[in-house]
């Protein structure tokens, strides 16, 4: 089989900030080193001063980069590097055109970023695709608004560049759009008529989820062995709602005093994470509450913290995928998620999951005390969700299928002057 050089753009990378976005560009990555291609991830230096590092196993450069808005300050740059920030990096475009050798480029994010991937692509003949992390056509007016306000208001000067570069014309003329969530998916081939559209979910590493040490997460944060955790793993962010799960906690739990909620992610949106602080003191509910902003994606604690569980909630407002419902599957655990975005694409409520409602706080606490109070459906989800894992959702398949798209893409139209 031929062998490729593929260069993954994506918004930003660092390793105490993550996500789902990074963990499926890290392991797809991975995999593809592994089978002998040449892969790296180029990206701007937000959150970071490393300008280049190998994780693991992976190459990491990055390059200067701005927000072309008049008046910014430190704060409202700092929010954008965490959610949504609109960069341009005329180095990072700088390099892609010079980097040697490169087949394919793959973009992880639109707009000026991704008109720097297609500009790139155009001038040196070669491929791109551009992965779609629901970050386009589903977003909810008001998440879009939230991530939009350091900005509003403010002049901007870069409009020239994403002209010049053809930011209205990122999708349209990709060699391929890839969306990991069916809602997405039915979004982008409604508003792409005769673009390639693709499905590419995310995947779990069934093995690395398999086992863990519950007891010495529980030991690290000083939460009591007796205590039934309850674990939520994503971003503190206003997306991902946790206010509603600290509510569905606090109804049980006068009844049923060990239970323990635990929230593990970077914060996102700091307006957010004062908002859930207020939200636990008022309910009275800091007791019975671990909150743990953010681990790194190889700590062992990480997989720790699942196999310390009892159930795993996802209670979001807006979720393309939910890589970390995969996770918990892999780990053995029960899941209640919300009922929006791409989670019923790949879920089965009743069978592998149990559906809520979106923002109803009591329904959520119906759903959780119905796993809690009932441990032969805990295990009857848990084992059909681990099942669907290994069977559909390993990284290796996922990840053969992307291989196979970049080959096929490259071969149909050969660059100039070969390798």
């Amino acid at each position: 089989m031929t062998r490729v050089k593929i260069i993954q753009v994506p918004r930003r990378f660092v390793a105490d900030e993550w996500g789902g976005t990074e963990t499926t560009i890290l392991e797809t990555s991975r995999a593809l080193l592994a089978d002998g291609d040449e892969v790296s991830i180029f990206t701007s230096l937000a959150l970071s001063d490393t300008q280049a590092e190998t994780i693991r196993g992976v190459p990491v450069r990055r390059f200067q980069y701005s927000y072309p808005f008049l008046g910014l300050d430190k704060a409202a740059r700092r929010d954008m590097d965490k959610k949504g920030g609109n960069l341009l990096s005329l180095s990072l475009l700088w390099a892609l055109l010079r980097e040697p050798g490169v087949d394919l480029l793959h973009a992880h994010s639109g707009k000026r970023l991704g008109a720097a991937v297609r500009t790139a692509a155009k001038l040196r003949g070669i491929p791109y695709v551009i992965t779609l992390h629901g970050g386009h056509f589903v977003v909810p007016q008001g998440e879009m608004s939230q991530m939009l306000a350091p900005i509003q208001g403010r002049l901007e000067w870069g409009r020239l560049f994403g002209m010049a570069m053809g930011s209205r014309r990122v999708l349209e003329d990709a060699d391929a759009v890839l969306c990991v969530g069916g809602d997405e998916l039915a979004a982008a081939r409604e508003r792409l008529p005769g673009q390639r559209v693709e499905l590419m979910p995310n995947g779990v590493d069934c093995a690395a989820f398999a086992s863990g040490d519950g007891a010495a997460f529980r030991q690290a944060h000083g939460i009591p062995p007796e205590r039934r955790i309850m674990l939520c793993v994503s971003r503190i962010d206003y997306q991902k709602n946790q206010i509603a799960l600290v509510e569905a906690l606090a109804q049980p739990l006068p009844d049923h005093p060990d239970l323990h909620l635990v929230l593990l992610g970077p914060v996102t949106v700091a307006s957010y994470r004062e908002k859930l602080d207020a939200r636990v003191r008022a309910l009275g509910v800091a007791a019975s509450l671990t909150l743990i902003p953010g681990l790194r994606s190889d700590d062992p604690l990480l997989v720790g913290a699942f196999h310390a569980a009892e159930v795993f909630c996802l209670p979001s407002l807006h979720e393309p995928f939910g890589i970390v419902i995969l996770e918990a599957w892999a780990a053995g655990l029960p899941v209640v998620a919300s009922r929006i975005g791409g989670i019923p694409s790949f879920t089965a409520d009743g069978k592998d999951v149990l559906h809520a409602a979106p923002g109803d706080a009591g329904d959520l606490a119906a759903q959780l005390g119905r796993v809690l109070d009932d441990p032969a459906l805990a295990g009857r989800l848990a084992d059909a969700g681990r099942s669907k894992a290994r069977r559909d959702y390993d990284w290796r398949a996922i990840s053969a299928r992307l291989r196979d798209l970049y080959a096929e893409l490259v071969a149909a139209r050969p660059r100039a002057g070969g390798r």
